[in-house]
């Protein structure tokens, strides 16, 4: 043993199963032959010489070499002369005679960008009050639940009048009462490991166990997590185990070789994005992100974690560009076994450690069974983002309602393969930046049609099957795309039309809550059934959503032109009165309040394929729910 390390811990890292790697390497305070010190571990195989520099020795390593106490690279060392809170990084010394100044892989935190150095821990031990939400957690049935989640960029969704950044605990007082308020039961946070340039919103990583200090310290995210779950709210971060960027005191080259990434250019680089692949079949690199998860989900008490671009991983020729050299697999193909391996690896061991955990696959991919267990062939998911469902969805909605008629499939075509998953209906960050326009800005049409046709999207996400997820902005119908450094524009509450748009979101997340028929059998062909999804030349759709016992059905009608249509008939499946008891019209959410007040009695005359059917009227650009208040007995 050395200075507390294992042989254990340092076997199973080095073979890729060490889960809580981050329990020995890194820097950890300890105490060593009755001193109080800090022991730094690292993973240098290439190296020929490993020193700890920082403020505390001026930059200069000669005082503070590391040992060498794994034949594959591992080197440590204790030091009682270090203070917390202290800059350091490591500087590597090449056999060929380069020095590589390295930030620590396994830092728990980093300097503030734009400088790069790591920070000896301070002595600080948060002290959680959230015992309630995790064992609520443990009885919770996920696939069952009202699940609407709020995506999040902490830096631009608001600023303060200088333009500065809210900490983690400003958010906490602000951030989490308004998604309260607003009905949603998540928080996804776009990423927050340390990255050094604010524009790629965290995606290009350098401190994969470092909590970005752009908004404080550990000890506040900690506290911010636990509002959240003291308020009742889950929080999921997006997490980037595909790619890294190439920032010379990041893991790119680590100890002057191929390290962390693929030693084949070809795999390695992802040209279109400037970044590398991580070597996925490196048992060591497996150990490090394996315990990455484990640690923000163990550490932070995340509630979820939704993975990056999965389908650049499972491509060994991902987005490559012509004349670029393609790359196959051992049976010739294209797919990355290795990662496919470490992704199946990855969601077996954290269901075995959090079994109540959202891992959510951001999948732009055809693959099947993403979301199916890995005994039956599956990635072991639990949750895929429909990214098909968003694209056809977004390119119906942006049609002038004269030419949608001849565009219905791609209304109905999501319902042929809605249960083949666990989806997440998203409209996110991606949708909404790089000249795509907003949502409302989507919309064709007149002002009133624009924004009619923003709650008929809302709508229409909530009733399909699936748990919903949508940006940060896009309660409040905003004009612009996400601006990337400016806070969202909160001046626009001060309008009608506006407003409607806030309070319908509202409304529409508690609706949707008090209706188990919208949630219960998200992922079961019984909580389905379609009553009219062919009537194209009018642009409606009609069908049933169901609860798990079949008792509090609903009926749902979306006309997607801006006709009014009276007396319309929907086949319904049982005798009785029918009430709407929610519509997007309603002047409420700025609508035309073309409402059905009186109580419908269906009329036992067969339509749509029913033996009765109701008469209503159907509302412009609008969906209407109906439910039946009074069974007839049979």
């Amino acid at each position: 043993m050395v200075y507390h390390l294992t042989q254990d811990d340092m076997y199973l890292f080095h073979q890729g199963t060490n889960y809580h790697s981050y329990s020995f390497l890194g820097c950890h305070e300890i105490t060593w032959e009755k001193e109080k010190g800090f022991r730094f571990t690292v993973w240098a195989p290439h190296a020929a010489k490993v020193e700890l520099v920082g403020d505390f020795n001026e930059w200069q390593g000669n005082a503070h070499p590391l040992e060498r106490v794994s034949t594959q690279g591992l080197w440590t060392a204790f030091f009682s002369d270090i203070p917390p809170d202290s800059t350091y990084k490591y500087n590597i010394i090449h056999p060929d005679g380069r020095n590589i100044l390295k930030a620590d892989p396994y830092a728990k935190q980093s300097e503030l960008r734009p400088a790069t150095a790591s920070l000896t821990p301070q002595q600080n031990k948060y002290d959680w009050k959230d015992n309630r939400w995790i064992e609520q957690k443990k009885s919770t049935n996920l696939y069952k639940s009202p699940i609407t989640v709020y995506e999040v960029h902490l830096g631009t969704w608001k600023k303060k009048d200088d333009e500065e950044l809210l900490t983690y605990r400003e958010l906490a007082d602000e951030l989490i009462p308004y998604v309260k308020n607003l009905g949603y039961s998540h928080i996804e946070l776009m990423p927050i490991s340390e990255h050094p340039f604010d524009l790629s919103w965290g995606y290009q990583i350098t401190g994969y166990y470092s909590i970005t200090s752009r908004y404080g310290s550990p000890e506040d995210f900690k506290y911010f997590i636990d509002m959240c779950h003291q308020q009742g709210i889950g929080v999921i971060m997006d997490w980037v185990p595909g790619h890294f960027c190439k920032d010379d005191h990041g893991l790119r080259q680590f100890d002057g070789e191929s390290l962390y990434e693929y030693e084949d250019s070809r795999k390695a680089e992802k040209t279109s994005w400037g970044t590398l692949t991580f070597d996925f079949g490196r048992p060591e690199v497996q150990s490090f992100l394996v315990s990455n998860a484990i640690y923000w989900l163990e550490e932070y008490h995340l509630d979820g974690i939704r993975v990056d671009a999965v389908a650049s991983m499972l491509s060994l020729n991902f987005d490559k560009h012509d004349g670029e050299e393609k790359v196959q697999n051992s049976f010739g193909g294209d797919e990355n076994l290795e990662a496919f391996a470490f992704i199946k690896k990855l969601n077996k061991v954290v269901f075995e450690y959090f079994p109540n955990t959202l891992m959510m696959a951001e999948d732009s991919s055809d693959l099947p069974k993403v979301t199916y267990p890995i005994h039956e062939g599956g990635l072991g998911f639990n949750y895929k983002w429909n990214m098909g469902w968003m694209n056809d969805t977004l390119e119906y909605m942006e049609l002038d309602p004269l030419y949608r008629k001849g565009n219905h499939n791609l209304l109905t075509f999501s319902f042929m393969y809605t249960f083949s998953e666990n989806f997440v209906l998203p409209l996110s960050h991606d949708e909404v930046v790089h000249g795509k326009k907003s949502l409302l800005n989507k919309m064709p049409g007149d002002q009133w049609q624009q924004f009619a046709q923003l709650r008929l999207l809302y709508g229409y996400m909530f009733a399909h099957p699936g748990k919903k997820l949508l940006f940060m902005g896009g309660e409040l119908g905003q004009y612009a795309e996400w601006k990337d450094k400016e806070q969202l524009d909160w001046h626009l509450l001060e309008y009608p039309l506006h407003e409607g748009i806030f309070n319908y979101v509202k409304a529409l997340n508690n609706f949707y809550k008090q209706e188990p028929a919208l949630f219960e059998l998200d992922h079961d062909p019984d909580g389905f059934k379609w009553i009219d999804a062919d009537n194209a030349d009018q642009s409606i759709l009609a069908f049933y959503r169901h609860d798990a016992r079949k008792e509090e059905s609903l009926v749902i009608i979306m006309n997607f032109t801006p006709n009014v249509y009276y007396d319309y008939k929907i086949g319904v499946d049982v005798p009785g009165k029918y009430k709407e008891i929610f519509t997007s019209d309603s002047e409420d959410f700025a609508g035309s309040n073309q409402c059905n007040l009186s109580t419908h009695f269906s009329f036992p005359e067969p339509w749509h394929g029913f033996d009765q059917h109701i008469k209503i009227m159907v509302p412009p650009l609008a969906v209407t729910f109906f439910k039946q208040i009074d069974k007839t007995k049979q």
